[in-house]
């Protein structure tokens, strides 16, 4: 659709105008310096003391690669009240990365609460456990993991499919942009629901499953705590551990040394990793501090750090949107295209956004060695556009 000059300068959001420029990942100055304005014009039209004329919102779009129309006030989005999102390190990840990421998460939720207008939604079944992210903590993170699986009726064994579960519960999972894959797995909660975002190049089923549990930590946790410390993020670890792996459930099933046939055989039966296995081992006193350093070496020397042995089932899919426009599609003759220009979203963001599998189309450098599960994970200072069909480096 196509919208008049006019019309968007005469409404026009700062909001929104913050909004794409974090998903370009650009800083006012830069931004400013693309149009031929002052920092400070930049910053007046983003919280609303200034209105840019027509011209300007044409240039503000050519710069940001959106059409004029994105400009446009949105309901909802976030806000200053909403929780942070949690990050695994906030000292290995600049503002601006997280500033995209954020940014990234609010287009999600603008295109879930636009869909919901046509489709039904599950409501949001997440209880909230706060567990101040200091020690001791008294066992609180297990506590809080044994809480959510009485809520979601999981009495026994190993959890069925993750993603869905969430989704079933209100929770929205989606796949961030490959240009944004330097930012592992994040999460935040809003009034509209609980959103977590899945690195789209971890291709591991087990490691995504435990990702997805992490952050259902934080969520269940966290509202309030400071995101990516050290305390915090090992409570996330230690919630996701017996959510997935229940201490009186397994705990006479580890083995005390590294029996790697017995680990296999667990690791199908239970839907984590082998690396998940010996740190709960390690962690409920099964193995040895010194057993379990050998064996991760032991890990690492046979190459299973970055691929474990044994079958790997396909990515558990997100089903809530990608369902919901394919109904819209099928059954109300929706296009994607007006869909998306009805959500406000770019269509390469969209369709990224309604995807059931990650989408990777753009070039991406090798992964590297996968960290242990629970330490926080180095991520790159880089940004890329988001709104740009090719990629290219921001200052």
């Amino acid at each position: 659709m196509t919208y008049r000059l006019n019309d968007v300068a005469a409404v026009f959001d700062g909001g929104r105008l913050t909004l794409a420029r974090h998903l370009a990942g650009m800083r006012k100055n830069a931004l400013a310096n693309h149009i031929g304005k002052s920092p400070t014009a930049i910053a007046g039209y983003e919280n609303g003391s200034m209105r840019p004329i027509a011209s300007t919102v044409a240039e503000l779009a050519l710069a940001l690669q959106v059409d004029p129309g994105f400009f446009l006030p949105r309901p909802g989005g976030l806000n200053a009240s909403d929780s942070p999102a949690h990050f695994r390190s906030l000292r290995s990840t600049t503002q601006l990365v997280r500033d995209q990421a954020y940014a990234y998460g609010q287009m999600v939720l603008d295109v879930a609460t636009t869909i919901e207008r046509h489709v039904e939604f599950p409501g949001r079944s997440l209880p909230v456990m706060p567990v101040a992210g200091d020690e001791p903590d008294g066992g609180a993170p297990e506590e809080a993991a044994r809480l959510l699986r009485k809520e979601w009726g999981i009495h026994e064994g190993p959890v069925g499919h993750l993603v869905r579960l969430v989704e079933n519960h209100g929770g929205l999972v989606v796949f961030t942009p490959t240009a944004a894959s330097a930012v592992d797995a994040y999460s935040f909660d809003a009034p509209q629901r609980p959103v977590i975002l899945l690195n789209p190049l971890k291709d591991d089923y087990f490691r995504q499953r435990f990702d997805v549990a992490h952050e259902l930590g934080h969520l269940v946790m966290h509202l309030d705590a400071e995101p990516g410390g050290r305390i915090v993020e090992n409570q996330a670890h230690r919630f996701a551990a017996e959510f997935l792996m229940p201490a009186e459930q397994i705990i006479d099933q580890l083995p005390a040394r590294a029996d790697w046939q017995l680990f296999q055989r667990l690791k199908q039966h239970w839907n984590v990793s082998l690396q998940a296995l010996l740190f709960r081992a390690r962690a409920l006193g099964v193995m040895k501090d010194v057993t379990y350093r050998n064996a991760m070496a032991s890990l690492t020397q046979k190459g299973w750090r970055r691929r474990e042995p044994g079958p790997m089932p396909g990515l558990e899919q997100p089903s809530l949107l990608p369902g919901a426009v394919a109904l819209l599609v099928r059954e109300a003759g929706a296009s994607e295209a007006a869909l998306a220009d009805e959500c406000g979203a770019p269509p390469g963001l969209f369709s990224v956004i309604i995807s059931r599998t990650p989408v990777r189309e753009e070039a991406v450098s090798d992964q590297k060695e996968e960290p242990d599960e629970g330490s926080a994970e180095s991520d790159s200072g880089t940004v890329v556009s988001l709104l740009e069909h090719k990629q290219s480096k921001r200052e």
